[in-house]
């Protein structure tokens, strides 16, 4: 048996989980929704979202997985075997967020690489605001099939990178982390000092931090603070289960979790004080959106084309900030490719290598759609269904098969197997995955359909209903029959001699299970030498 790859140090783990976890959404979400809840009272109720949701299933993701040795497929089979369909549809889901996000990760580095044209737009927020647009060609609409040469080489460099950092799975993204993890935070410091020392940028901070009372009113304010949680954290992506597997068996997860947590959290606030400084040194507050797409594309621009009146410092200013959010972006998604390679990898006994590759091919060739003239829009509607929809299903399902259907005692020891100085509570982890994560994500889930079917009378974005069935209803479908197609398949090469891995809490882990069997053998050898020198003696 091929011995599983593991993680060089519990240090490299933390930088790889912090840098899956962190993404573009800390950078441009995070502030957005801070500025439409009241700066201060948004970080409050993300803070308890974070304690009471987000820690505990992180814990759960990591501790399952490392116990089982295997991707999110195999991890719920071992959960039970009639919870295997979830495994597939977090990985499946996983799949599709790929191919859209090695786009968003094009833009950026499409952005970095034109960033010396800010140098020639000095005080010219109009071209400023439409350089993306005249960039990428896109229509904003179902509409126009171009896809513009410069972008497509950014494609090909996005993916490139993506493959790059995950060819030898843990081997290479422990190498690659110890830089990218770091690096976006020392961008992020220089953009924040630049920010606070502008005039204006204390009115820009007093927004972000000083809490509205008035904002806890709003029961949006609630539903956006769990969703920020939920999908800052990079759990039910199939990610956290496939990180989990490679970590060493003295590790403290439940340390390594509020690390890794409060680390996503930390950065978040940081990318808010580079935002609201700047806009408040730019007069630029009000600009402020939670779209992410408008804040790095169309907002942030006309803000780095103000900085000040010398262009070409200007543009240095607009390359940290893409070069910022390109180290971002690239953990993040070879995160995804990672957490769904090693869940196919180990569900079909395949080198992981090779699904790699497989994987990386077909995602690059299914992205070509998303930066065509019309990819902005098919992104859009993508993006609504597999996480407003999938992904919140995925999330109860989860919850429900771990804290119903299995002992979670066994996940409680899991967890604090390796902890000194801080023990989670039984009560807290019970309380959070049996009952109050299922509701919260509940409450969300139907937030969503009212909003879809209530607010906006079933329709999405104003784009045709052909489109949002095709793109949307269609695809998230897939997600979810995705365990049963695999089913049908299996079950087919069973009667080619194919065998599934047994799977059970308390059987030994595959990578040790090489060393038991070894000691097993050099015992025999030691008694049976035993045996003979006991013969020659009589």
């Amino acid at each position: 048996m091929e011995k599983r790859s593991q993680w060089s140090s519990r240090f490299t783990f933390i930088l790889a989980a912090i840098g899956s976890a962190v993404g573009l959404g800390n950078a441009w979400r995070f502030p957005g929704l801070a500025n439409k809840h009241g700066g201060g009272t948004f970080l409050l109720v993300y803070l308890l979202a974070m304690v009471v949701m987000g820690i505990p299933l992180l814990m759960m993701e990591i501790s399952i997985s490392r116990k089982f040795r295997k991707g999110a497929i195999e991890s719920m089979r071992g959960i039970n075997k009639k919870c295997e369909p979830i495994g597939w549809a977090a990985t499946s889901n996983a799949f599709v967020i790929v191919c859209y996000y090695s786009v968003v990760f094009a833009w950026v580095i499409l952005m970095f690489l034109n960033s010396w044209r800010f140098a020639g737009m000095t005080h010219d927020a109009e071209a400023a605001k439409n350089l993306f647009f005249d960039l990428t060609k896109t229509t904003g609409a179902i509409e126009g099939s171009l896809i513009p040469g410069e972008l497509l080489v950014c494609l090909i460099l996005s993916w490139g990178s993506i493959f790059y950092c995950i060819r030898n799975g843990a081997s290479s993204v422990g190498k690659v982390v110890k830089f990218t993890v770091f690096a976006p935070v020392v961008l992020l410091l220089i953009m924040a000092v630049k920010g606070c020392t502008m005039e204006g940028a204390g009115e820009g901070l007093a927004k972000l931090f000083i809490p509205d009372v008035s904002a806890f009113a709003d029961p949006s304010l609630w539903i956006d603070a769990i969703g920020q949680v939920f999908y800052s954290l990079s759990i039910m992506m199939a990610i956290m289960f496939a990180y989990g597997s490679y970590v060493g068996d003295n590790a403290d997860i439940a340390i390594d979790a509020v690390i890794i947590a409060f680390s996503d959290m930390a950065i978040s606030v940081l990318s808010g004080i580079v935002m609201f400084s700047t806009m408040g040194g730019t007069h630029m507050l009000d600009k402020i959106t939670e779209s992410g797409v408008a804040t790095a594309f169309i907002v942030y621009p006309q803000a780095i084309v103000n900085l000040t009146d010398i262009g070409w410092l200007n543009a240095a200013f607009g390359a940290v900030f893409y070069l910022m959010l390109i180290t971002l972006a690239i953990d993040s998604a070879f995160s995804i490719v990672e957490g769904v390679s090693a869940a196919v990898s180990d569900k079909f006994h395949l080198k992981p290598k090779t699904v790699t590759v497989a994987i990386c091919a077909i995602c690059g060739v299914i992205s070509l759609l998303f930066v065509s003239q019309a990819g902005l829009a098919w992104l859009d509607i993508v993006d609504n269904w597999t996480n407003q929809i999938n992904l919140i299903i995925i999330g109860i399902l989860e919850c429900i098969a771990v804290g119903w259907l299995f002992d979670l005692h066994k996940v409680h020891n899991e967890v604090n197997r390796n902890t000194k100085k801080f023990k989670a509570p039984y009560w807290w982890l019970v309380g959070s995955i049996k009952i109050v994560s299922p509701l919260l994500l509940a409450g969300l889930f139907i937030w969503n359909m009212i909003d879809l079917f209530g607010n906006k009378g079933g329709s999405y974005g104003g784009y045709p209903i052909w489109a949002q069935i095709c793109a949307g209803w269609i695809v998230s479908c897939l997600v979810f029959a995705s365990g049963i197609i695999a089913r049908i398949v299996i079950n087919k090469k069973k009667e080619k001699g194919f065998e599934e891995d047994e799977i059970f809490w308390d059987a030994p882990a595959p990578e040790s299970l090489g060393t038991t069997l070894k000691k097993e053998a050099l015992k025999a050898n030691q008694q049976n030498r035993s045996k003979k020198k006991s013969k020659k003696r009589r």
